[in-house]
């Protein structure tokens, strides 16, 4: 039983690993991208806005496909689609194929991103402790890394697709073999359910715990503050991964070559950050560590508007992200909670604001820095990010559901045939 659910862990932390590479490999390498396919300044925005938009649609599809596929499997043949996907963009020849790609990509990242999110809310529903942050940390690892290969193309003057193919020659094949010991909604004693095959229960029938286990449905009233949440969470994100060269170069007088360290810096922290907040969770609270996220970032977000200087508004960048690191995968954990009869359908919805903070963040911030200044617009997204604190009590853990305030399910709730870890 802790064999399995090991195995299920690491398999599903691959899995975040990959789709941080893959991301990030994409979005660094928009320039390159533009420039292969000769796409204008005009253009290049709505070919942008699709990949969120149909991710958001892909996330949808997938709160319906749940009730009659077992997450591993949506997630077992998502990211192949994803990493092909990805491929294509780099290997196409015209703009009609880019577009395709770039279709085919929004729409299995949707499907991915809820997937590996259901699967990490199960996880943790059997491991009866906090581990939603390090799966979220081995992202950020992965973009670490993706980002880093982006570079040493750039730096290279290679073309996409030779940029591309390794990366996804390694990814593609290590995921499928991983695919094998997904675990759904808690592992069943003799191990099914850890594989993407049957992928179910100890019966093969829907896991308790699931969109399709027939409990009472997602109330969208109640999960409206975690909603609220992930759009700010993503505003602050998209803020800092589009406008921090931006902000260092235009408005606080530094070079082109300093412009590019704070994102990096941002996502180092952010990995930081979540590698030791499951510890956090763990001894305080979730709760408690989503309000001291949310102070940091807004500190963040501050003394990026008011740095007199490059260095300091690098620190500001610093410390935004370790306060954003901890709310996007907190607010995934907390629908689980809020909603354990129906945690792949509450979360599939949670999803889709992570596109519409993507999809708000960039254009909002842009356009009140060009009509007011860009100091100016660094206060929006620490106010947002500051809201956060009226919904933490929506973070806390249910004690009618879990028992005296912790995170430790009913047996009830793991699976059937579970043992009750």
């Amino acid at each position: 039983m802790t064999e399995v659910l090991r195995r299920g862990r690491a398999s599903l932390a691959f899995s975040f690993f990959a789709q941080g590479a893959a991301f990030a490999l994409l979005v660094t390498r928009i320039p390159a991208i533009q420039n292969r396919y000769d796409v204008s300044d005009g253009l290049l925005p709505v070919f942008l806005a699709a990949v969120p938009v149909l991710a958001g649609v892909g996330s949808v599809t997938t709160e319906q496909l749940v009730k009659r596929i077992p997450p591993s499997v949506l997630l077992r043949w998502s990211q192949p689609v994803v990493l092909l996907a990805l491929l294509g963009v780099g290997a196409g020849r015209g703009m009609a194929q880019l577009g395709a790609a770039l279709a085919v990509f929004g729409l299995a990242v949707g499907a991915l991103d809820a997937s590996m999110n259901m699967l990490g809310v199960s996880l943790q529903r059997a491991y009866g402790r906090s581990i939603m942050l390090s799966f979220h940390a081995v992202y950020s690892l992965g973009g670490i890394v993706g980002a880093s290969l982006a570079w040493a193309g750039a730096h290279w003057h290679l073309a996409l697709w030779v940029s591309y193919l390794p990366v996804v020659a390694v990814l593609l094949p290590v995921a499928l073999v991983g695919s094998r010991w997904y675990v759904d909604g808690g592992s069943a004693a003799d191990g099914a359910g850890a594989g993407g095959v049957d992928g179910g229960s100890a019966d093969g029938g829907p896991v308790d715990g699931g969109a399709g286990s027939g409990a009472p449905g997602v109330v969208f009233k109640v999960l409206l503050p975690l909603c609220l949440v992930m759009t700010f969470a993503y505003i602050g994100d998209s803020t800092v991964s589009n406008w921090s060269a931006k902000y260092l170069q235009d408005v606080l007088g530094s070079s082109e070559q300093l412009a590019t360290v704070p994102y990096n810096v941002y996502m180092v922290t952010t990995l930081a950050g979540r590698a030791i907040g499951d510890f956090g969770v763990r001894r305080f609270g979730a709760a408690a560590v989503v309000r001291l996220g949310a102070l940091v970032a807004a500190a963040g977000f501050a003394v990026v508007a008011l740095a007199p200087g490059a260095w300091v508004g690098m620190l500001g960048f610093t410390l935004v992200g370790l306060g954003l690191c901890v709310l996007v995968p907190q607010t995934f954990a907390a629908a689980g909670r809020l909603f354990p009869g129906a945690s792949d359908a509450a979360i599939a919805r949670l999803n889709i604001f992570n596109y519409v903070g993507f999809l708000i963040g960039s254009p909002l911030v842009g356009a009140l820095g060009d009509a007011w200044s860009y100091r100016g617009a660094m206060v929006v997204p620490m106010v947002l990010v500051l809201v956060t604190l009226v919904y933490a009590r929506s973070f806390a853990a249910q004690p009618d559901r879990y028992g005296g305030g912790h995170e430790r399910p009913r047996t009830a709730d793991v699976g059937r045939g579970s043992n009750g870890l």
